[in-house]
C-alpha cells in the first residue's frame, strides 16, 4: 500500500467518524447536542477537505480547478444524496413505504449518473 492512500484511509475513516457522529448529534432529538453536533460535523468536514488536500498533494497531482462542469457535478451528487436520503426517511421514519421507494430509485439514478458524467461513455 502506498503511503498516501494508507494517509488518506487514516484522514477519510477519521473525518467520516466525526462527520457522521456529528449529524447523529444534530438530528437526533434524544441526545440534546444539536450545537455540539453541528461543531463536531464541521470538523469532520475540514478533515476531509483536508485529507483530499493532502492526498492531492502527495500524489503530486494538480490543484483542483472550479469549472462550470465540476460544479455541476458536485451539486448533482448533493441533490441525488439529498434526495435518496429523503426516500429512505419517507421509507422508514414516516412509514411512506411505496412513495419512499420510488424517491429513493430517483436519487439512486441521480447519483449513477456521475459515473457516465465523470468518466463518460465510451
Amino acid at each position: 500500500m502506498k503511503k498516501s492512500t494508507f494517509v488518506a484511509m487514516i484522514l477519510g475513516t477519521i473525518g467520516g467518524i466525526l462527520f457522521a457522529l456529528g449529524m447523529c448529534m444534530a438530528l437526533i432529538p434524544e441526545w440534546n447536542a444539536f450545537n455540539q453536533g453541528i461543531v463536531m460535523g464541521v470538523i469532520g468536514a475540514v478533515v476531509l477537505l483536508i485529507m483530499v488536500l493532502v492526498w492531492r498533494k502527495m500524489e503530486n497531482k494538480s490543484p483542483v480547478r472550479v469549472s462550470g462542469k465540476m460544479i455541476g457535478t458536485v451539486l448533482l451528487g448533493i441533490i441525488g444524496a439529498l434526495v435518496l436520503g429523503v426516500g429512505m426517511c419517507l421509507t422508514m421514519v414516516w412509514s411512506n413505504m411505496i412513495i419512499g421507494i420510488i424517491v429513493g430509485i430517483v436519487g439512486i439514478i441521480l447519483l449513477m449518473s456521475l459515473i457516465p458524467l465523470t468518466k463518460g461513455l465510451k
